[in-house]
């Protein structure tokens, strides 16, 4: 889950604005509290929770310094005071009595999480892009028709730039493609497509996938564009949109084209038609 800036969570240190959104590994310092091995603290807006590796933990709201617990721990507050740029030291109280003390040290900051998140999704746009020219080399050789073919090498080099512009996203986030070795998600869709190269009837079968193809490379796009702008990256952001918009332009090109495909089709079977 990401928020826009206006709701993070946020205190004042020093006359400076600073964000508690994040992950913080929690330490014991003393008091009646337990040893707290593996706990850690996750803040997102205004509200987080108090937890153990995997196991739902315990919610509360961001109060400026205070950590506010939810039923069933109403009662419960963490007071908060800054003790470095990414440390906390921490008062457990219930219902205003102080329990023990901790130490709270940042792990990963909300901001480092997103743009973690947009250069995994840029990488899979490559890696989807790199798929795609090879069903397109595909869908080329196996074409007869000289519109289709003309159209599919149009899109062809519209697809090679797409490829170009998310390996330099990728660069400008330090970062190289990956190729993402596991497949999944679109990528495992796109690898199960019955594209088939030596089936005896290819157009209708060529023009389905493409179709398909070109409506899940816009929903891809679509997600990586509201991604990259929470990043605050309004390239990559500008990019995928202008990606997409080349994407529905191949779409429309085969709906237009559907009659004619459906012909095609028929003829490679051997079928005759009034």
């Amino acid at each position: 889950m990401v928020l826009g800036l206006a709701q993070l969570a946020r205190s004042e240190r020093g006359g400076r604005v600073v964000s508690l959104e994040g992950i913080w590994r929690v330490e014991r310092t003393g008091g009646a509290l337990p040893p707290l091995v593996g706990v850690e603290k996750r803040i997102v807006g205004d509200r987080g929770e108090t937890r153990m590796g995997r196991v739902p933990g315990a919610a509360f709201d961001v109060v400026g310094l205070e950590l506010r617990y939810r039923p069933p721990f109403t009662g419960v507050v963490d007071v908060l005071e800054a003790a470095g740029d990414d440390v906390y030291t921490g008062r457990a109280t219930v219902f205003g009595r102080e329990v023990g003390r901790f130490r709270m040290i940042r792990e990963r900051s909300a901001v480092s999480n997103v743009k973690e998140q947009l250069v995994k999704h840029i990488d899979e746009a490559y890696a989807m892009e790199q798929n795609v020219l090879r069903m397109l080399d595909g869908m080329i050789s196996t074409t007869k028709d000289p519109d289709i073919v003309r159209e599919l090498e149009h899109h062809k080099i519209q697809t090679e730039g797409h490829a170009e512009r998310m390996k330099a996203r990728l660069q400008s986030h330090d970062a190289t493609p990956s190729m993402v070795k596991e497949a999944g998600g679109i990528l495992g869709a796109l690898a199960k497509m019955p594209l088939d190269m030596i089936r005896g009837e290819k157009a209708g079968r060529n023009a389905r996938d493409g179709y398909a193809t070109e409506h899940m490379e816009i929903a891809s796009y679509e997600l990586l564009a509201r991604i990259a702008e929470q990043a605050g990256d309004a390239e990559t952001a500008t990019a995928a949109r202008e990606i997409i918009e080349e994407e529905r332009e191949m779409a429309r090109t085969i709906e237009q084209n559907w009659d004619k495909f459906a012909q095609l089709s028929l003829s490679e079977a051997g079928v005759q038609t009034v």
